[in-house]
């Protein structure tokens, strides 16, 4: 996408849902169906955060039911066809969770909503039990934040292919196993209130105007340092805390790891 077409999503998108994501339709129109994701929390709606899809990226049925899924930790990887050839069909984001059947050739075999199996590299996912997050809720959320350094800002983006402030926030909590809210406003009402001076690695750190509004999120990285998807036309990056236009606005801070 051109920074023109980054710009002119800004109060036209909402959020983003992976590939084998469930959703519950509420209402369809013609070619759109208004869902909403339950894995995304939000007080917009008390069953998961409301969007409209179009109806053809939906399916009725589940993913196969397996013991084990794969879950894609690469900024993103590409879901080949399920032949000797494995050619490249469609590339997925980071966060994506399909269920496992097996390996053949080299390649985790999964499945997919709606019966096709696919295959894709074991390296770029991490097999666990369903059920189980993909990594462990640490301080190890740092480092995962870290690897979309670089990632341009997508307003509303919540994938490998762009992220907003608190798309970030939530996939890297998500693959972790920690489910906290969609937007910024609603993740600084969770958790528990920490103290500026009592910060450790995984915190996250709130940003206000001056009627209270929260508008922004960053994670704190230790050693004063914080990794933010901070607007439009600027990337994933790490700065310190004390950067002038942020310690303006800074809000508090709130730790959902355990």
């Amino acid at each position: 996408m051109s920074l023109a077409d980054r710009r002119g999503l800004q109060g036209r998108a909402d959020s983003q849902a992976l590939l084998g994501d469930r959703v519950q339709v509420t209402t369809i129109r013609g070619t759109w169906a208004h869902v909403v994701v339950p894995d995304q929390p939000t007080p917009l709606d008390r069953r998961g955060y409301p969007g409209w899809v179009p109806v053809r990226q939906l399916v009725a049925e589940a993913p196969p039911s397996k013991l084990e899924s794969a879950t894609v930790v690469a900024r993103t990887s590409w879901l080949r066809a399920d032949s000797s050839a494995a050619g490249r069909l469609v590339e997925v984001s980071y966060g994506t969770r399909l269920p496992v059947l097996g390996r053949r050739d080299g390649w985790l075999r999964v499945g997919l909503p709606g019966g096709l199996v696919r295959r894709i590299d074991p390296a770029s996912v991490i097999q666990h039990a369903v059920g189980t997050p993909a990594r462990s809720p640490t301080s190890s959320v740092v480092a995962s934040a870290k690897s979309f350094t670089g990632l341009p800002y997508l307003w509303a983006g919540r994938s490998g292919f762009g992220v907003d402030c608190s798309g970030l926030t939530s996939l890297v909590f998500r693959v972790h196993g920690i489910v906290i809210a969609r937007d910024a406003d609603a993740q600084a009402l969770g958790g528990r209130r920490v103290a500026s001076g009592d910060l450790s690695p995984g915190d996250l750190l709130f940003y206000a105007t001056s009627t209270g509004y929260v508008h922004h999120v960053s994670m704190y990285a230790g050693s004063g340092l914080m990794v933010q998807a901070p607007a439009t036309g600027q990337t994933v990056q790490t700065i310190p805390m004390s950067t002038p236009k942020y310690a303006a606005q800074f809000a508090g801070a709130r730790r959902y790891l355990r």
